[in-house]
């Protein structure tokens, strides 16, 4: 009975225990970022930067692989064998004295070969005997040494560029994480902002038309005033769907972008107007860097140096290789199985060699895959100039297209005081019997199509300068992250 009440409440433990672990399980994340916050923790949980920061580990253990090519190998090698049916060998009859007791001895040997089933039909004049033991067992360690290699030379000067090829792709990769979270984090703030702006204008219209519909009850207006003003109700409402749909799409993309579930929650803590004056950077305009500092290029320049080392590589293959060696072995005989015993005997070997590789003819075959590794250099060459002049038509296009979103959002900030003022005049007009219901709407339209320039013309200046700092960011990889 009392080991039953044990039973008893440990289930009602587990059970009450249960929804508490379930609710911590379930519980969505919450997540209150500023836009330097989120580029930070971006940069450390995005899945493409994690993926490229595994590359660089994969191309450290590269180069420690290469290195070690020419550093001392040993290996062993343990070799059993037992012979269920041991091999006969023909003795010339011959080489036998022809003495008594010799041919005594060949024939208990012969009757011993009789007695253990082997084959006694041998060809006249031949003596059929098994030479050795039943087992064996042979054991050897070797040490292999490589003493000179072009090939290997070549491959440890290509260590370095390879680990920094995949620093490079790191950089690149996180400047794009970079511009992915700071794209994802305004175009949030814009769906927001977008957001809020219809419903303010929805609930002008909405008031606007239940005005204009009382007045056309008591006949102080026509109807196609209140229809009007409906069908511009009507299309606000739809655009507030549409915008509260892509918010949560763009919330999404932003999780996304940060390397965090699709359902976690996060919170912006700056608002679109404020990260416009602070992507508002005259200065940007006038910065010069060496095209050589660009991350496109430094990219393109390491695919020259490493079909650079190809070349190299294939003539290090005409060169001769050297390679000592040096074993030390073990053997063991026996009728049975008795090599862990302390009274088995074994008997010692070593060698000690080198080996000399020297190409001497191929068939044109090095010759032609040099060839073929040389044109692709020279194509790296051609590739790399084009980057050259590519990177330098970016950074000026940039710049361009920076300061026309600098003087664009400047513009559109005047166009929505004017289109404010129009619209606010032609409603006060309406509800005087001074204006149609066409002019205000109109005037409507103008004022939400200002609106929404504006905003856009906010996220232009963001995604612009951001466009035009990785452009002009210099950062190389550092060792310690």
């Amino acid at each position: 009975m009392r080991i039953l009440n044990k039973f008893q409440i440990a289930v009602a433990i587990v059970f009450i225990s249960f929804p508490i672990w379930s609710q911590e399980k379930n519980q969505i994340s919450k997540y209150s970022l500023s836009l330097e916050e989120a580029i930070v923790f971006g940069l450390e949980n995005n899945y493409n930067s994690r993926i490229a920061q595994k590359d660089i580990g994969i191309a450290l253990k590269q180069k420690w692989e290469i290195i070690s090519q020419g550093l001392p190998q040993i290996g062993g090698n343990v070799d059993y064998q037992n012979y269920i049916k041991r091999p006969v060998t023909l003795l010339p009859a011959a080489a036998f004295d022809n003495t008594q007791s010799t041919v005594d001895i060949v024939q208990d040997y012969f009757e011993n070969i009789q007695r253990n089933d082997v084959p006694v039909n041998a060809p006249e004049g031949f003596i059929p005997v098994q030479f050795g033991t039943k087992q064996s067992l042979n054991a050897t360690a070797t040490w292999n040494q490589l003493i000179f290699d072009g090939s290997y030379i070549v491959g440890i000067q290509s260590a370095r560029t390879l680990l920094e090829i995949s620093e490079n792709a790191k950089t690149k990769t996180d400047l794009e994480v970079k511009r992915a979270i700071i794209n994802a984090y305004g175009n949030v703030l814009l769906a927001e902002e977008s957001a809020e702006i219809l419903e303010k204008n929805e609930q002008t219209a909405q008031k606007n038309f239940e005005e204009t519909s009382i007045l056309y009850e008591n006949g102080m207006t026509e109807q196609e005033d209140v229809e009007q003003l409906e069908i511009t109700l009507l299309g606000l409402q739809n655009n507030l769907n549409r915008s509260r749909r892509m918010r949560d799409i763009a919330y999404e993309m932003l999780n996304l972008s940060l390397g965090i579930p699709v359902e976690a929650e996060i919170i912006l803590t700056e608002d679109l107007d404020e990260l416009t004056m602070e992507y508002f950077d005259l200065a940007l305009l006038q910065k010069q860097i060496p095209v050589e500092q660009n991350i496109d290029y430094r990219i393109a320049e390491n695919t020259a140096e490493a079909a650079n080392i190809e070349v190299r590589l294939e003539k290090a293959k005409a060169l001769p290789t050297l390679t000592g060696f040096v074993n030390y072995g073990l053997q063991g005989f026996s009728e049975t199985f008795s090599f862990l015993q302390s009274d088995q005997e074994y008997f010692d070997q070593s060698i000690l060699g080198v080996t000399l590789n020297i190409p001497i003819f191929s068939s044109g075959m090095r010759s032609s895959r040099t060839q073929q590794k040389q044109i692709a250099y020279e194509q790296a060459l051609i590739e790399l100039e084009r980057t050259e002049n590519e990177v330098k038509n970016q950074i000026n296009s940039a710049k361009t297209e920076y300061e026309f979103s600098l003087e664009n959002y400047q513009n559109m900030k005047r166009n929505l005081a004017l289109a404010q003022r129009i619209e606010n005049k032609n409603q006060i007009k309406f509800f005087e019997g001074l204006a149609s219901s066409f002019e205000l709407s109109e005037a409507q339209r103008q004022l939400y199509s200002a609106q929404q320039n504006l905003l856009q013309a906010m996220l232009d200046v963001i995604v612009t300068k951001v466009e035009l700092e990785n452009l002009l960011d210099t950062t190389k990889y550092n060792n310690e992250d």
